[in-house]
């Protein structure tokens, strides 16, 4: 897209962090006056009745119209946004009204860097992205993750589980859970638990334990190519979850099984200014986070 005059956008807010529909509203009306064409979804049509010149239809017809979709908010909102442009290949772009916003590639004081999409001035990174599958005598669930699956014990609750590499047991644990990330969640809940940073542009699976009940556990990196099998052994009243990318946790029933796997599907985030993986780390991981 590099030197690209006219740009097709999407953006996808969220409504819900402080600052972004003013935030939104500005985008529109720069990517607008930079000679872009700005879609929304039809959802919105109330919050931007004020721009005349926004086109709108459902957010995943717009994934097949649009070069870049921009999301507004925090790193969650760029999650779930990911999730919606599977399949798409449209760019992402993030802009930070959260507080860490580690994921994003323009915080909200730097709105006049969206110039640079339409002069090709920006650093692409394309992230793997990983999927789940529940297996059990219950219903079947898929997951598709940009940065983790956790499985953990409600209320802090230790139990018993094993993880497997394709068929080979790599190892038994008790713990309070266990962290399965991307290079892109190395730097999220996986980070938070003791794990290492990684260059999200890698290709492997971190295994990192939530709180392991041991001296000598540390976090494992596995070949993307790798299958990853979690079974856990604890009783039928002990409530075990998992969650994918933070979302809404769901119940692990004791006789299922987990398996993790790289998915096909990649997402590819754009930063303007050519940033790098190395910026990000010491703006926001290496100062206090804004706000607090």
């Amino acid at each position: 897209m590099a030197g690209v005059s006219m740009l097709r956008f999407a953006i996808y807010p969220n409504f819900q962090k402080k600052h972004a529909l003013s935030c939104a509203v500005d985008v529109c009306q720069r990517l607008h006056a930079l000679g872009g064409e700005v879609f929304v979804d039809l959802a919105y049509r109330k919050e931007f009745s004020g721009l005349r010149y926004l086109q709108y239809g459902e957010f995943t017809e717009l994934m097949e119209r649009v070069d870049i979709v921009i999301a507004i908010g925090g790193d969650g909102t760029m999650l779930r946004c990911a999730k919606e442009m599977i399949g798409s290949s449209a760019v992402l772009l993030g802009i930070n009204t959260g507080h860490l916003g580690f994921m994003a590639g323009l915080e909200t004081d730097e709105l006049d860097q969206l110039s640079k999409l339409f002069d090709g001035e920006y650093f692409l990174s394309e992230r793997m992205m990983i999927e789940g599958e529940l297996c059990g005598s219950g219903p079947v669930g898929h997951f598709t993750a940009l940065n983790d699956i956790a499985v953990s014990g409600l209320y802090g609750k230790v139990f018993n589980f094993s993880v497997f590499a394709d068929d080979i047991l790599i190892g038994r644990h008790r713990a309070d859970g266990v962290v399965c990330s991307t290079p892109t969640g190395s730097t999220a809940y996986a980070l938070s638990a003791g794990g290492p940073l990684m260059e999200p542009e890698l290709s492997c699976i971190e295994v990192t334990l939530i709180c392991p009940h041991s001296l000598f556990n540390r976090p494992m990196l596995l070949s993307s190519d790798r299958r990853l099998t979690i079974r856990h052994e604890a009783p039928e009243e002990r409530r075990i979850c998992l969650s994918a990318d933070g979302e809404e946790p769901i119940p692990f029933p004791a006789d299922a099984t987990l398996q993790i796997r790289r998915s096909r599907h990649t997402v590819k985030l754009i930063s303007p200014g050519k940033t790098s993986f190395y910026d990000a780390v010491s703006r926001k991981l290496m100062l206090s986070i804004k706000g607090f």
